[in-house]
């Protein structure tokens, strides 16, 4: 296949921004059909540049031109703009290169002086207009199968093909029945255990031997967005045997914290509210309270939120704890939210000139840890940044080590419209750890990035861990849905994990939260933007066996 390298005009501040469209993109060209990759976003986007102070200058690229290097590598040569597409003093006379081997991870290597090859390419690209759908297209190359079909798997999101289940089961008891379950095999090659909902399984007798015809339909949950309006930063939590969902509450202005519960995470969606948290419970707790959080923590249900006496240039990451025996619902069972604070009892920063939210917490390892969005506003605003530390899990409300900065928003998507990476939460996969966060402002742009980390290596190393050059859930990923961002995941009573999430329901409608299954990827890495018409096909959600009983 061919592979094409282009950028895009941008639409506006609202449908796809100039740090978005000042991005390589990408598509595959087969006989004259194009395939155009990770929902016609970008994949590819150009690192801010830091200043002593901390503080980032945003950067784009354009004209991104692709070379096959000898061995077998390639090479991208990119003009770098300023964040919006404006001339770049650092950049002039230079261009941009980044390396590769597959087109999915990218380095980038520097800047080197323009050359003459460079230039007449990007006079011919500029002489040739942009297509129809604002793509100015800069570079094709002949690509291998292996690395085409890798492309496809990689940025077409997956979908439900085939369905196959054994043509004679076994079972004694409908428990050893329930055992049973379908594999759903996926457009990228990747598989899932499916529960089934098996008919008429009253006419079973189990004590008796006997051969059984079944037919059943694979068991599919479902969730129209969105099921909880001016709800923000969702959050659901197991505890007890229960299920309980948390999240902001928008339609206050965020002053009141409400709990839901249910036996199974479908009866969230219409359970009724509790509060447990407002403005007035609590002096020092005077509204904004953000990002409500369910982890249980040295055996002990908790809370991360952050809260703020009254003033936003105070809001501070908390932690409120249910008492001995006490019921998640009772607002009387919950200790007084505590303020994070470090080791030493000293505030992690100085209130008034810098803030803490979104905390959140996971044991990896052995080890207790928390991240957090960190901004700085005085004596300038450098933008929210992502830090990390270790938890001392018998007083959680202290850090046991010095705060670490984990990332900052670097890239395009990161600093659209402000300067912020904030939302982080863990997914633990076997020997790799997964934190998801969210770029961008609270409006239109607020997209999903993703972090990395290998087991074996010091978390509190930030080199250590991997950042994706382009998110992975975004306004194009589902149609619909904007502002996607701050999600959280948790796990069913059949092995299943699930993503609550933020988006808006429209461009000028109030987030409002999601529930979507996660999927993962041909590299392990987590899928959210997979449907529930791509998670199930009904034309292979029908399955049928034979059943031997007392065999």
């Amino acid at each position: 296949m061919r592979l094409w390298s282009y950028t895009r005009e941008p639409i506006d501040n609202v449908y796809y921004d100039p740090r978005l469209a000042f991005s390589m993109h990408l598509a595959l060209e087969d006989n004259g059909r194009f395939i155009e990759l990770n929902h016609n976003s970008g994949v590819l986007f150009a690192k801010a540049t830091e200043n002593e102070d901390g503080s980032l200058n945003p950067k784009s690229i354009l004209y991104p031109i692709i070379k096959k290097k000898q061995d077998n590598t390639y090479e991208i040569n990119a003009l770098r703009t300023g964040g919006d597409g404006e001339n770049d003093p650092e950049s002039e006379g230079k261009m941009l290169v980044f390396t590769t081997r597959d087109f999915i991870t990218y380095e980038e290597a520097g800047l080197t002086d323009i050359t003459r090859e460079y230039q007449d390419i990007i006079q011919k690209i500029q002489s040739s207009g942009k297509n129809s759908e604002g793509a100015l297209m800069c570079s094709c190359i002949d690509v291998p199968k292996e690395v085409s079909d890798r492309l496809i798997r990689k940025f077409v999101t997956p979908y439900h093909v085939e369905t196959t289940f054994p043509e004679t089961i076994a079972a004694n008891t409908p428990e050893e029945l329930k055992q049973f379950k379908a594999i759903k095999r996926f457009s990228d090659g990747t598989e899932y255990k499916a529960v089934i909902d098996w008919d008429n399984t009253e006419d079973i007798d189990f004590s008796h031997k006997g051969t059984y015809r079944l037919e059943g339909t694979i068991h599919q949950d479902h969730y129209p967005f969105p099921v909880a309006r001016n709800h923000a930063d969702p959050c659901i939590g197991k505890w007890n045997g229960k299920y309980y969902f948390i999240a902001t509450y928008d339609a206050d202005h965020e002053h009141t914290m409400y709990i839901r519960e249910g036996d199974s995470i479908p009866e969230l969606v219409e359970a009724p509210e509790h509060l447990i948290l407002d403005s007035t419970t609590y002096e020092g707790i005077g509204g904004l309270l953000w990002a409500p959080e369910f982890h249980i923590i040295g055996g002990k249900l908790c809370i991360l939120h952050a809260a703020t006496p009254d003033p936003f240039f105070e809001e501070e990451s908390r932690i409120m704890i249910l008492k001995d025996g006490g019921n998640p619902i009772n607002k009387e069972d919950w200790e007084a939210p505590r303020r994070v604070v470090r080791s030493d009892g000293t505030d992690i920063c100085e209130a008034g000139k810098e803030i803490t939210l979104d905390m959140t917490h996971f044991v990896w390892q052995g080890h207790d840890y928390v991240i957090w969005s960190q901004r700085q506003f005085l004596p300038k605003d450098l933008g929210a940044w992502l830090y990390i530390a270790e938890l001392n899990p018998e007083e959680p409300w202290k850090l046991a080590t010095d705060p670490i900065v984990l990332t900052k928003p670097e890239y395009g998507w990161e600093n659209n419209h402000t300067f912020v990476v904030e939302g982080p939460f863990a997914l633990i996969r076997g020997d790799k750890l997964y934190v998801t966060y969210s770029g961008a402002a609270v409006d239109t742009s607020d997209v999903v990035g993703l972090l990395s980390i290998d087991a074996g290596k010091d978390m509190l190393k930030p080199s250590n861990w991997k950042k994706e050059n382009y998110p992975i859930l975004t306004s194009r990923s589902v149609p619909g849905e904007f502002g996607t961002g701050h999600n959280a995941y948790v796990e069913d009573e059949n092995g299943d994990i699930w993503n609550t999430y933020h988006a808006r329901p429209g461009v000028d409608a109030p987030r409002c939260s999601g529930i979507r299954q996660v999927f993962f990827d041909i590299d392990g890495q987590p899928v959210l933007d997979v449907t529930e018409e791509m998670a199930l096909n009904p034309e292979k959600m029908r399955v049928q066996t034979t059943l031997e009983v007392g065999n």
